[in-house]
């Protein structure tokens, strides 16, 4: 099986409790540090899938890794290789096949519900998930639905949390969440967060349960990568 390429922007918005599921089924993968100067390789077909991870730069700067990694993400999609994305990845995977990236109406950061969408596809993958199910938000920007993209999940202030199309997977939420990611991310991005509000937690209320909230969240993980690795070629 050649293995999964995952692609990280930042070092401490890494694969997370991806890295667990795919060595727990022995799924060989490498990532790819941007952050480090790695290159996104031209071709996608040395991969058996591509998986894009978050990041603070916007999908909309002009970024030389990101310009090519867009292009890496169409010529897989016209290649029928599955990709995944999360937050940025997702962010990716959309303006790639043809969305855009807004402003969100708010800034949506911490623990949130989410729920599905009233449709075939969207129930068929949520069937084994309560109705309503929470996992991590940290995120000022949004994507459009591509032309022909189902979308599967929405949070209140959020309508497109996470989208099908074809093979290509988009989270704008984090499932990939570990319990040193969250306080990572509260330190590292800590003059990045806005004021406490009915759609920004405070660092508190992010660290409260936080042990109990990441088992939930791998949970969910599980039944998305599920999911997403049965369309991987072995």
């Amino acid at each position: 099986m050649k293995p999964i390429l995952i692609f990280r922007h930042i070092a401490c918005e890494g694969p997370g409790y991806l890295r667990d599921y795919l060595t727990s089924r022995d799924i060989p993968f490498q990532t790819i540090c941007l952050d480090q100067g790695e290159e996104v390789p031209d071709n996608p077909s040395t991969s058996s899938g591509l998986v894009f991870m978050g990041g603070p730069t916007s999908v909309n700067d002009t970024v030389p890794c990101l310009e090519k990694e867009l292009k890496l993400i169409y010529a897989a999609h016209q290649e029928n290789i599955p990709v995944l994305g999360h937050c940025l990845g997702g962010q990716l995977i959309s303006k790639a096949l043809g969305g855009e990236i807004t402003l969100n109406p708010v800034p949506e950061m911490g623990w949130y519900p989410v729920t599905g969408y009233d449709n075939a596809l969207s129930i068929e993958w949520l069937r084994d998930l309560p109705e309503h199910f929470e996992v991590f938000h940290w995120h000022g920007e949004t994507f459009s639905l591509p032309d022909g993209a189902v979308p599967l999940l929405q949070s209140a202030v959020c309508k497109n949390q996470a989208f099908i199309l074809g093979n290509s997977l988009a989270f704008q939420c984090h499932v990939e969440m570990k319990n040193n990611m969250v306080q990572e991310w509260l330190d590292v991005y800590a003059d990045d967060v806005p004021e406490p509000s009915s759609s920004v937690q405070s660092r508190e209320q992010m660290l409260d349960k936080l042990k109990q909230r990441i088992q939930g969240c791998n949970l969910v993980a599980d039944v998305f990568y599920d999911k997403w690795i049965s369309m991987v070629k072995r």
